[in-house]
């Protein structure tokens, strides 16, 4: 069944409904979001099932046999042994959405044989598309032009910069962040990290295990494909469809410093 995947045309396909599903966002917020507390403490609002009605809706018209896994459904999230599926967070972000700042994104991608083979993350509030299909295929859209990732130019070894969940950052990232020879930290939130670093605008990120699979597997196809590497702490590849979906620790390089 997978090896007659397009993933180039999928991806393709998605691009627009991105656009779409992101303006969709962008009113209701404008419109005033109702908002509800989650079993896990964390907010949801109707923009977030929005949004994930449209991607889910458009994916299953795309690939019908493979199975979605998002956030805010509970279909497929018992499912034992998965190798094929698709990975969407609706709105990673959704204090930024909610709180009116700009760093929410959708995200989508999708898992072959466990690892992250095609991705699409829009920042609809940036207005910056990005999406990946294969090594050496990651993109971002700029006024309607494909601009490939990877190119990077003026890197300074000794100006390294990355991004941060937090402010404060912990003895055991800063460990790290010293051996990389890190200079500059800079917070930011959602799946964006993914995408500037990919772009060359940041050249990595760490963190300890926290999130979910749907949080990190967009950005890691775009950042693989655009010849970046996440690892865990300990080197090891991170593959998707472990349990309750949790992410390990994470260690993302733009190809700059591998």
């Amino acid at each position: 069944m997978m090896k007659e995947i397009n993933l180039k045309k999928i991806v393709e396909n998605l691009i627009s409904t991105f656009l779409n599903a992101g303006k969709i966002a962008l009113e209701l917020r404008r419109k005033g979001l109702t908002k509800n507390i989650k079993s896990d403490n964390t907010p949801v609002s109707n923009g977030d099932l929005e949004v994930n009605q449209i991607i889910t809706e458009k994916i299953k018209s795309l690939t019908p046999n493979i199975p979605i896994i998002s956030e805010e459904t509970s279909d497929n999230k018992s499912a034992d042994n998965l190798k094929n599926f698709w990975l969407i967070d609706p709105i990673d972000g959704t204090y930024d959405y909610i709180n009116n700042l700009d760093e929410f994104t959708l995200n989508a991608a999708l898992i072959i044989n466990n690892k992250p083979e095609a991705g699409l993350i829009y920042a609809p509030a940036k207005n910056r598309m990005f999406y990946s299909y294969g090594d050496g295929f990651a993109f971002e859209m700029v006024n309607e032009k494909q601009v490939k990732l990877g190119n990077y130019k003026n890197f300074d070894k000794n100006k390294i910069k990355f991004v941060s969940y937090s402010k404060n950052i912990k003895p055991e990232i800063e460990k790290i962040h010293k051996s990389l020879n890190v200079k500059k930290y800079v917070r930011m939130k959602s799946s964006l990290k993914f995408c500037v670093v990919a772009s060359g605008e940041y050249d990595g990120y760490v963190a300890e295990p926290r999130a979910c699979e749907w949080d990190i597997a967009a950005g890691h196809a775009i950042l693989k494909h655009a010849g970046g590497k996440i690892t865990d702490f300990d080197g090891n590849e991170i593959l998707y469809g472990k349990e309750n979906f949790k992410n390990p620790s994470l260690i993302l390089k733009s190809k700059n410093i591998l």
